[in-house]
């Protein structure tokens, strides 16, 4: 008999935990939360399902709106943590689930990522070996 797991509005932790699991592994083991519409799903850290009965503000505020939202949680389990969370939408463009995870491209300041980035350059070049003429 064939395993199957089921996406869908009314599905449940365990249908979502091998799907957010597996976006864990190829995220490098970014935090990630998943759950349907109607009812609570997973929270997987460190390579682990870690609840099975998991939702967040801003997992329930996609699932509202229908939209990917980009921002710090002022409560939850991430709070004040960049986070991204997206709906997983049906054919006919309803949200039926939403998946979240740590935004690590929102923990960085721009201007600090430059001024490191400005940093490391120079040092290659202070460090780079001229090429002997021939």
């Amino acid at each position: 008999m064939q395993e199957q797991f089921v996406l869908s509005s009314d599905a449940i932790s365990r249908d979502l935990s091998p799907i957010g699991l597996a976006i864990h592994a190829i995220l490098n083991n970014l935090p990630v939360t998943l759950r349907s519409r109607n009812n609570l799903g997973v929270k997987i850290e460190d390579g682990a399902v870690k609840s099975e009965s998991y939702t967040g503000p801003i997992l329930e505020r996609v699932l509202q709106e229908n939209r990917v939202i980009k921002t710090k949680p002022q409560s939850g389990d991430y709070k004040n943590v960049p986070v991204i969370v997206a709906p997983i939408r049906d054919t006919s463009g309803a949200a039926i689930a939403a998946i979240g995870v740590v935004d690590i491209t929102g923990i960085f300041d721009l201007a600090d990522f430059m001024n490191q980035q400005s940093k490391i350059i120079a040092q290659m070049r202070y460090c780079a070996v001229p090429e002997t003429q021939t």
